[in-house]
């Protein structure tokens, strides 16, 4: 592996951006349970939270607001499990008030950036996920320019089926394109309502559009996620809903696409 000066990502193998085009199509709700099905094939992850704005990853992963502490090579990422398989850093653990709204300039936010993704100590792991802002804001490019230095092995687009959010979606393909991130693939959530009685999944949204852009623009489709009841409450509740529910086709689905992820790395 390639070292470099940077302490903290030099035994970090993988490291994958979550991006988006617009907010509210799930994608730290992707980023959460990628991580979850990645620990459970046997992986070692971490998850570096850097919507600044939305820091919702530690409730999901219901590890409340722990004190962040230091060590020689910088802070500690809280760990989620007693095998510390599973690495999570987020501007929600040093916020004083859990409600407090970060206002701040972009200077401010850069510089936050910046130290979070150069000063966790995460050891050795194989993939870690950065879970981004929506949007392709002054934040993206203070993610790249940091991440860069070490490696970015590329980006998954998170899309909902409806032509807004893959129009929304197009322009972070060419920001992606702009940027030199490869892009590792699109995955399209709330494919479909899975219902929680029988075995059915409505189209409530269109459906397609997330593997109709991967053809249009040449990139990898990942797979579809359904809208699910059981994966609502898991995320509300802090809970493992691959562990709750392995017998799902959510479960199926997300399982698939982190295999497919971890190929697509692995080439």
């Amino acid at each position: 592996m390639e070292q470099n000066n940077d302490g903290s990502l030099t035994q970090v193998r993988h490291v994958v951006l979550v991006l988006s085009g617009k907010g509210g199509v799930g994608k730290s709700t992707i980023t959460t349970e990628l991580a979850l099905a990645l620990r459970h094939a046997g992986k070692r992850v971490g998850i570096l939270d850097v919507d600044l704005c939305g820091p919702s990853i530690p409730r999901m992963l219901s590890v409340g607001r722990p004190d962040v502490h230091q060590c020689d090579s910088g802070w500690v990422p809280v760990y989620t499990d007693a095998q510390k398989s599973l690495a999570l850093m987020s501007i929600g653990f040093l916020l004083e008030d859990p409600d407090e709204a970060v206002v701040w300039r972009g200077p401010k936010k850069t510089a936050m950036i910046s130290q979070f993704v150069s000063d966790v100590a995460w050891g050795e792991l194989d993939v870690l996920l950065v879970d981004t802002p929506p949007g392709t804001s002054d934040e993206h490019l203070a993610v790249l320019e940091n991440l860069k230095k070490h490696r970015v092995d590329g980006a998954v687009l998170v899309t909902t089926p409806q032509a807004v959010s893959t129009g929304d979606v197009r322009r972070e393909i060419t920001f992606c394109k702009k940027t030199g991130v490869r892009i590792l693939g699109i995955i399209e959530n709330m494919s479909g309502f899975a219902c929680p009685h029988c075995s059915e999944c409505s189209n409530i949204f269109s459906k397609g559009g997330g593997e109709e852009l991967a053809k249009l623009t040449g990139s990898v489709f990942l797979g579809s996620v359904p809208l699910d009841p059981l994966l609502g409450s898991s995320i509300e509740q802090g809970k493992d809903f691959i562990e709750s529910f392995p017998d799902s086709a959510t479960f199926s689905a997300i399982n698939s696409i982190s295999q497919t992820l971890l190929e697509s790395l692995q080439t």
